[in-house]
């Protein structure tokens, strides 16, 4: 029965690679598109090329969460684990697209694994290990910490911008700051293969080992490969609800705003995913920089009870897909008998 498992589990980690970069390509696309500086089909192509490229390097972070952070039971077990929070994290992804709000497929698919073990205690398995200080202060503290991070930096970053740009005429402003944000797009979304490609590879890894298909220390190349192929093929596709949210309904933004937002959320991502091996939530980390560059203006511009509900559903976010996910899990419960 485990390979039969193992199979389901590449199947259904493939969709959920897919439905990330149809869900995330709002991050990089959505501001360039709404201050015109780059076309759509023309921010989708680059979304589309640097996430490939993001998520076939940096291979460390896949590694740290296989080995370190989390330790799945051995056989159908731990595979079974594996469906129900991915399920349930894919499940969540396409409730909030439907709505268009953007909300970070890391935390969904953090609560559908710990709910996930926790229903294989409740039946007699062992559940999901690992959970120490270095799961907290790598991960959860990380993710939980970062939207408040991006929101302060971005917001002050815009003093320096404005104050460089004060006796330019605005719209050579625009014209220049459009430019440094068609860089600015390409980056986040290097950023995004990086941080999330890294995640489905680390999903991959899980699996292996539980299977006892790998010893987790090397990431095999097909395992990078079908990552990056299936994220670019979601952000080929785009999801554009999303993508209105971000760039049209919570904040006003400007080229020069959007470019501080974007930039410093590219650095967040590579800093987080390369020099210290912290998972950060793309869409949390592009978002929050976004209403903070946003917020830094003389007047109100600031949609507030749409940002009031997409913050108590980024709260909701990791209960609901361990909720879900309990449940799957107990249905599966006899497969992993």
């Amino acid at each position: 029965m485990a390979p039969v498992i193992f199979g389901a589990v590449v199947l259904v980690t493939a969709a959920f690679a897919f439905l990330n970069g149809f869900r995330d390509v709002s991050n990089a696309v959505a501001l360039a598109t709404r201050t015109r500086a780059l076309t759509p089909s023309i921010a989708v192509l680059l979304a589309a090329f640097f996430n490939f490229i993001g998520a076939l390097l940096s291979a460390g972070l896949a590694v740290a969460v296989s080995q370190h952070w989390i330790t799945l039971p051995p056989g159908s077990s731990g595979l079974s684990i594996l469906i129900a929070g991915l399920v349930s994290a894919c499940a969540w992804g396409l409730l909030m697209w439907w709505r268009g709000i953007p909300s970070s497929s890391t935390h969904a698919l953090v609560g559908g694994l710990a709910g996930a073990g926790l229903a294989s205690l409740a039946v007699g398995g062992t559940g999901v290990g690992g959970v120490d200080q270095s799961l907290l202060f790598q991960v959860v503290l990380p993710l939980v910490l970062s939207p408040l991070v991006a929101y302060s930096f971005a917001f002050f970053l815009v003093y320096p911008a404005t104050w460089a740009a004060r006796y330019t005429q605005p719209n050579v402003v625009n014209q220049r700051f459009r430019r440094s944000q068609a860089i600015a797009a390409g980056a986040v979304a290097f950023g995004h293969g990086l941080q999330d490609g890294q995640r489905v590879s680390a999903v991959l890894l899980l699996a292996l080992l539980a299977a006892g298909y790998s010893d987790g220390g090397t990431m095999p190349v097909w395992v990078a490969l079908l990552s990056a192929v299936m994220i670019t093929a979601g952000t080929l596709f785009g999801g554009w609800r999303i993508s209105h949210t971000i760039g049209h309904k919570i904040t006003r933004i400007d080229p020069l705003r959007g470019s501080v937002a974007q930039i410093y959320s590219a650095v967040m991502l590579f800093v987080g995913a390369i020099a210290l091996h912290w998972p950060l939530s793309t869409t949390h980390t592009v978002t929050s920089a976004v209403l903070g560059a946003g917020e830094n203006q003389n007047f109100a511009v600031t949609h507030r009870k749409l940002v009031f509900r997409i913050l108590g559903l980024w709260a909701l976010t990791p209960a609901a897909t361990a909720a879900l996910a309990f449940i799957l899990a107990l249905a599966l419960s006899p497969l992993a008998a």
